[in-house]
């Protein structure tokens, strides 16, 4: 009878194990999840990218996003200060462990010019993500592209990013600093 019970209270054990669905002991991924790309209104406006990224077992920063089918991606934040909405360069952007990295219009997103048109036909560039652990791991992932929203539409993703303050990264300075860690 005790034989039983053991075998019983084992079997019951198992099964309780198994429905944790295989992943026992297994820490999550940092990953990108989504995200998208957003034509400049014009071909002479950047675009603008945005994404999220799934935290893995350890807090780590984005460091930089790169495109080799582009002539330049910088991340940066658009903060309102006194009324005014101005955008500054991001170096990098933390992610939490577990937790998420959302780059979303009105907050962080890419800048990206001159995209090639060869990935604006297919309608997606591929992109590399640079983290700060394991001597800067790189996730490859593919943004889809999407046209300019109508311009007077208020749910529009892209921005205006002529027209902003940029801080030190005014026209002159657009470069300076813009080393791509991921390319060194």
């Amino acid at each position: 009878m005790i034989k039983s019970l053991a075998t019983a209270a084992l079997a019951a054990s198992a099964l309780t194990l198994s429905s944790c669905g295989g992943d026992l002991g297994k820490e999550p991924e940092l990953r990108v999840a989504s995200g998208y790309i957003e034509m400049g209104a014009t071909p002479d406006r950047p675009a603008a990218g945005y994404f999220t990224i799934l935290g893995g077992p350890r807090d780590v920063d984005l460091v930089a996003v790169t495109a080799d089918l582009a002539q330049r991606v910088e991340m940066h934040e658009s903060v309102r200060e006194n009324g005014v909405v101005t955008m500054k360069p991001l170096t990098s952007a933390p992610v939490p462990a577990k937790g998420k990295l959302e780059f979303k219009p009105g907050g962080k997103h890419l800048m990206i010019w001159n995209i090639n048109p060869a990935a604006v036909r297919v309608g997606k560039l591929p992109m590399i993500f640079v983290f700060s652990n394991n001597n800067n791991e790189r996730i490859l992932f593919d943004l889809k592209i999407r046209q300019a929203s109508a311009a007077g539409d208020q749910g529009s993703a892209a921005m205006d990013h002529g027209g902003m303050d940029m801080g030190d990264m005014g026209a002159a300075g657009a470069d300076k600093g813009a080393a791509d860690p991921a390319k060194k």
